[in-house]
């Protein structure tokens, strides 16, 4: 019997919707797709899982479950991809989309067609992808940095938005020499955004070292106007209550430690409703029945069964990390092309094995220290944009 005590934290609103308990799920590029938020929606309104089914259907879920970054250049030419990637099931409420963009213009095209078409119930803008091929655009974590551009980007969204409402997410900065967080924070709220989550590292650490939680806390005493979420080492519901404790913040935002545990949705549920001792702990056999649901949901996203199983061979490490299982099994389980092949590979292993001691720890990447890429001159003046066009869009969403 689980020991329950009073909810941790307090709803948090976004807008007109009411967030209970604050826990969101990050944007990942590649991984947080329609079939994903729905397993990780299915833990978080606690449903159950038998031989890879769920007994239900999922609802709306408790929580906020956000889709891969869309471009809006790609959104506002209606890209075939992107047109998939922006499907919602008719139980995702309310429905997320995150939008990468650089120039205001298309933007705020993009969150109109949103608004104007009902595509979403709310907008999230990306101000905290490390990846060259958005950085050296001027695009994500690169962008804050130009306060003047930042501010004509959220003023475009918020506008265009109408009723909608409009967040961000960000990084502490390009570096440790060019911290942009509390400037971003202070014009997002003079812009009108609803909330901002902060990422607690910079650009140049990519996923490496420790997340500063420190800034959370002086970003939440900065900006208390409105809901301040924070990401980063949250690997286990005790991390997001730790977070929330230690920081003041209104919320987390879950991302790399949900890699190949979609039920840590169900954890954080039950640890922010105060059932403290409700943590799941699901043995190999559990493990592999999800390891097959999550590859037939992705087959029947794409309308293709060997489309979605080699679409979830990266989720494999993810999921059999700390268990039992040899070296060649991985590399075969990484390699199949049909349902019926990856349930056979699973079924040749010990599936009484439990939950491994230590795997509730760090998962996903982890490397620090990168030289950030960046447009030239892109340092010299934290204002001017000068240069900065529609032709600086990327023209693909997700990963």
């Amino acid at each position: 019997m689980s020991t329950t005590a009073p909810p941790l934290a307090a709803p948090l609103r976004i807008g007109p919707h009411t967030v209970q308990p604050p826990v969101v799920l990050a944007p990942m590029a590649g991984i947080t797709n329609a079939p994903f938020r729905t397993l990780c929606r299915h833990f978080a309104s606690g449903e159950a899982f038998a031989g890879g089914e769920a007994k239900g259907a999922a609802s709306g879920g408790k929580g906020l479950f956000v889709s891969e970054m869309i471009t809006t250049r790609a959104l506002v030419e209606r890209n075939e991809k992107t047109m998939q990637l922006i499907h919602f099931d008719a139980t995702e409420k309310p429905r997320s989309i995150q939008l990468y963009g650089v120039d205001p213009a298309t933007v705020g095209k993009a969150v109109r067609m949103i608004a104007e078409e009902g595509l979403a119930d709310h907008i999230d803008l990306n101000f905290g992808c490390p990846v060259p091929k958005v950085t050296r655009k001027g695009g994500g974590s690169a962008l804050p940095y130009k306060r003047n551009l930042l501010r004509a980007i959220l003023r475009e969204a918020v506008s265009g938005a109408g009723d909608l409402p409009v967040t961000m997410k960000m990084r502490k900065g390009i570096d440790d020499d060019h911290i942009t967080y509390l400037d971003a924070g202070r014009i997002a709220v003079e812009e009108g955004v609803t909330a901002i989550a902060l990422h607690g590292r910079t650009a140049a650490q990519h996923y490496g070292g420790t997340a500063d939680w420190d800034a959370i806390a002086r970003l939440k005493e900065h900006v208390p106007e409105i809901p301040v979420l924070g990401n980063g080492d949250i690997w286990s519901a005790e991390d997001a209550l730790r977070m929330v404790r230690e920081t003041g913040c209104d919320g987390v935002v879950v991302g790399r430690g949900c890699l190949g545990r979609p039920w840590l949705f169900a954890d954080l549920v039950a640890a922010f409703e105060g059932r403290t001792d409700d943590i799941a702990r699901p043995a190999l056999r559990e493990v592999a029945d999800i390891m097959v649901r999550h590859a037939r949901l992705l087959g029947e996203w794409s309308g293709d069964e060997t489309k979605g199983v080699v679409d979830f061979r990266k989720h494999v490490a993810w999921y059999l990390k700390g268990f039992a299982v040899g070296s060649e099994m991985r590399k075969r389980l990484a390699i199949t092309s049909s349902l019926e092949e990856l349930r056979a590979g699973l079924d040749e292993l010990d599936l009484d094995q439990p939950w491994p001691t230590g795997a509730d720890g760090p998962r996903g990447r982890t490397s620090g220290n990168n030289r950030v890429v960046l447009p030239d001159g892109w340092l010299k003046d934290p204002y001017d944009c000068a240069g900065v066009t529609e032709d600086a869009e990327l023209d693909t969403s997700g990963g």
